[in-house]
Order: C-alpha cells, then sequence, then structure tokens
C-alpha cells in the first residue's frame, strides 16, 4: 500500500515578459530573486522537491543506542519517528495515526517498544506496525484490506551512523547522493574518533524568523567572518593576542578554500590555517584548560597533542544539501517550519574512546561558537528575511563574488575549488536547488506489512 504526495504548482515567472523558464528567471548565474525567500508556494513545492524528494538527515545512531531507543525527526515539515527496533534495525515511520491522524508519539526523545494513539487508543509496534484496535469487531473486510500501518518513507539509509531518508522511490542510493562529499565526512568522522566512538550528547535548540536558505546561504560563507563576527575577534585579539579564527582577517590571501561538491554539497576548509601547526594551540581560553593540558599530557603520553588538536574543531564546515552541516566538532540540523522560520539545531558531540575530562573540555569548546558568533549569525539572518520582505521592488539577491575573476578552479575528484571568500558554494547549491525544483518527482510512504 503506497501514499503519493501532490506536488504544487510551478509559481510564475518574477515578469510575464521572461521567456526563460520560471526557474530559470529565479535563480541566476550569478544572483537569486527574492521571491525564492519569501513565496508560499515556493518554500511548499521545496518541502516536496527539496526535502521529500532527496535524502535528507534525520538523526545519527548514537541516538537511538539501545533497543526500542527512539526520536522524533523531520523530512521537511513531514514528523517522523526514528526508533530501534527490538532486533536493532532502524525504522522510520510518520507520527501520525492512520485512523484519524493525531500524532502518536508526543515526547522528543525517549525508549518504547510501541506507540498508543491518545485519540481512540490504536496501537503500533516501534516499527510502525499496526497491532491493536479496540473493538475491532465493528470494522469489517474493507477495512481489514486496507494498509492501516504507519506510513514508511521509501527509502531509509544510514552512513558510517548517520541516517537519511528520502520519500522518493527513485532517487539514487545514498552513497551516490554523497557523492565526493563523503570523503569529507570520512575526515571529519575520523578526527571525531570514528564511527564507532561519535556520538551526539545534548542540544542547542532554537528558532530563527528567516527562510531555511538564509541560513544555508551562510553554512559556507568565507566572506562574513571579519565583519559579523568582529566583536569576537577584536575580543580574542585585545586578550588574547588572536587565536581561532583570526586567519579570517585577510582570507583571500590565506590557504583556506571554498569548495563546491557534488549535489549541492559544499565544504569551507579551514584546516591549512586551523590546523597548520596546532589547532588546540590557536583556541581562546576555556574554561580548566590548564588543568586539562596537563590531565592530557599526563593520562595520553605520546598521543597527548593529538588529543588536544582533535579537542578543537575538525575545521571544516561541511555541508550535506539540504539539511545536515558538520561545523567544527558539532551537528547542525536545519528543521524548515515556515517560509519565514527555521528551526536550528547544534548537537554536540563526544568520543567513546576518551575519559571523561576529554570530553568535557569538548563541550567547553563546541559551546564557543554556538553562543559567541552564532548569535551574529542569527540576527543578520532575521534582518535579511526583513529587508527581502519589505523592499519587494529590490528584486535580487547578489551571489556573483569570484565569479568573474577566475579563481574558481576544477581541482581533484571532480571539486571546483575557489578562494574561501567566493560565492562559489551558494552558486552550487543553488544549480542543485533549481534541478530538484524544476522535477517532478514521485513521492511515496508505504504501509504495507513488514515481514
Amino acid at each position: 500500500m503506497t501514499t503519493t504526495a501532490k506536488i504544487a504548482e510551478l509559481p510564475r515567472t518574477p515578469a510575464a515578459h521572461d521567456a526563460h523558464d520560471a526557474w530559470d528567471a529565479l535563480v541566476q548565474a550569478d544572483r537569486v530573486h527574492r521571491r525564492v525567500y519569501t513565496d508560499e508556494d515556493i518554500f511548499a513545492r521545496e518541502m516536496n522537491n527539496v526535502f521529500a524528494a532527496t535524502w535528507v538527515y534525520l538523526a545519527h545512531e548514537s541516538e537511538i543506542a539501545q533497543a526500542n531507543d527512539f526520536k522524533l525527526a523531520w523530512i521537511g515539515l513531514r514528523e517522523v519517528v526514528v526508533a530501534r527496533g527490538e532486533e536493532g534495525a532502524i525504522h522510520v515511520f510518520a507520527n501520525r495515526c492512520s485512523h484519524r491522524g493525531a500524532t502518536v508519539c508526543r515526547e522528543h526523545q525517549g525508549n518504547a517498544s510501541g506507540f498508543t494513539c491518545p485519540y481512540h487508543g490504536w496501537r503500533f509496534d516501534n516499527r510502525g506496525q499496526l497491532f491493536g484496535v479496540p473493538g475491532k469487531n465493528a470494522y469489517g473486510p474493507s477495512f481489514k484490506s486496507r494498509g492501516m500501518n504507519l506510513a514508511r518513507p521509501a527509502q531509509v539509509q544510514s552512513y558510517k551512523g548517520f541516517i537519511f531518508a528520502t520519500l522518493n522511490p527513485e532517487a539514487p542510493p545514498l552513497m551516490a547522493h554523497l557523492g565526493n562529499a563523503a570523503r569529507y565526512m570520512d575526515e571529519w568522522i575520523d578526527h571525531n574518533g570514528g564511527p564507532e566512538n561519535l556520538r551526539l550528547a545534548g542540544a542547542h535548540r532554537f528558532r530563527l524568523a528567516c527562510n531555511w536558505k538564509l541560513i544555508w546561504d551562510n553554512t559556507a560563507d568565507g566572506y562574513h567572518v571579519p565583519f559579523s563576527h568582529q566583536s569576537l575577534l577584536v575580543m580574542t585579539n585585545q586578550r588574547h593576542g588572536g587565536g581561532d579564527m583570526a586567519y579570517f582577517a585577510d582570507a583571500d590571501r590565506s590557504r583556506m578554500s571554498n569548495n563546491a561538491l557534488d549535489n549541492g554539497h559544499t565544504v569551507i576548509d579551514q584546516r591549512p590555517d586551523m590546523h597548520r601547526e596546532s589547532a588546540w594551540r590557536i583556541q581562546r581560553p576555556q574554561p580548566g584548560r590548564e588543568p586539562y593540558q596537563d590531565h592530557v599530557a599526563s593520562a595520553f603520553g605520546d598521543r597527548a597533542q593529538r588529543v588536544l588538536d582533535a579537542t578543537a574543531g575538525a575545521g571544516m564546515n561541511l555541508n550535506i544539501f539540504p539539511n545536515l552541516a558538520l561545523i567544527g566538532n558539532q551537528v547542525q540540523v536545519l528543521q524548515p517550519l515556515a517560509v519565514a522560520a527555521t528551526g536550528v539545531c547544534f548537537y554536540a558531540t563526544q568520543r567513546k574512546d576518551v575519559d571523561d575530562a576529554v570530553n568535557t573540555m569538548r563541550l567547553r569548546t563546541q559551546e564557543d561558537f554556538p553562543v559567541m558568533g552564532e548569535m551574529d549569525d542569527a540576527a543578520n539572518f532575521e534582518e535579511c528575511q526583513r529587508g527581502l520582505a519589505s523592499t519587494p521592488e529590490d528584486e535580487w539577491v547578489d551571489m556573483s563574488r569570484h565569479y568573474e575573476t577566475g579563481k574558481d578552479l576544477p581541482a581533484e575528484d571532480g571539486i571546483i575549488r575557489g578562494p574561501v571568500t567566493t560565492d562559489l558554494s551558494m552558486r552550487n547549491y543553488y544549480a542543485q536547488w533549481k534541478r530538484l525544483m524544476r522535477a517532478e518527482p514521485t513521492l511515496r510512504m508505504e504501509k504495507g506489512n513488514l515481514s
């Protein structure tokens, strides 16, 4: 049994006389029309074409480590439950009772072998299979022939602990979607102890009054750092004589790079500067830094410097389009809520192969930027949304930095690489966005019985 979603109608072009395809009119080579951030119809189509029809990140396996663990996640606006069954397998199903549509799970995370709908008491196991209907003798043969299990996405796959899903049965395998970004995921995971040692531990959640793409524009923006985060950089320099992120002061002369990857993925690689000598030594001071450094020297011996540098961030902003960003040692997830509202979640990470002192200092390091830097960005995102909404006559958003300088060049493995301040990353993900928005995908959720 399957269900098929209806795709929103293609919106009109910005100008009636424009002879180009509507999406070409909205997204041009070096600029984007403001409507992609403000138009309700475009947002509705994104929830199908971008979030449901391609692979989106849902959860990390460490969040549902034990049998019967579960957590809520979202495929665009579609709320789903990600659960680990008693047999250890991972299951994903809609948080929507097949009877009258009420949510069956009303806790963000927990442990349960099944879910009972509070409305009429229908019971489902943690695979989403219906097994209990009060007064079932009142239902006849037609009811029994229908698929009444909780609806499951067409495909669910995991890569080294990162769980993804899509409603598109024709979507290519997850590895094809990741493409050459998988190499950077591997390097980020290895920096954090490898897939067997990485675990998510705690979340910093907030809601922003802006379109989700204003946040995504910034995930690989190396241009804004000395301006948006000026107070943080000035404080670091005045109190400590420099430190982390100071290399952005003259970013185009730095060793850092901005990289366009397959399928709209992008990465800013800060490692040539951040990890050139020691990422730990240039970190801003954290509470307990000196005792921690002594502890690591005593506990880890010859490995001490590697442990200290791994405590610092991985030195990359790796963005898996459309909703997963691996920033420093943190996992950032975007959740579109409305055309001008987005949920943002920063997950801290820990390592299973180190002691509590190391994980505590990792947390102190991860508290640094979301507390002192991300709020700078959040204010800018919301003010961008206000400006775009309030002045419709000024139609365009620019993404032309280094578009005509010849500095964005082919590199290894199909990567296009440019200066860290280039808008290459924005142009790259919008090219994928446009391909997806043009498509007419089939979206399916399965409701048949599992074997």
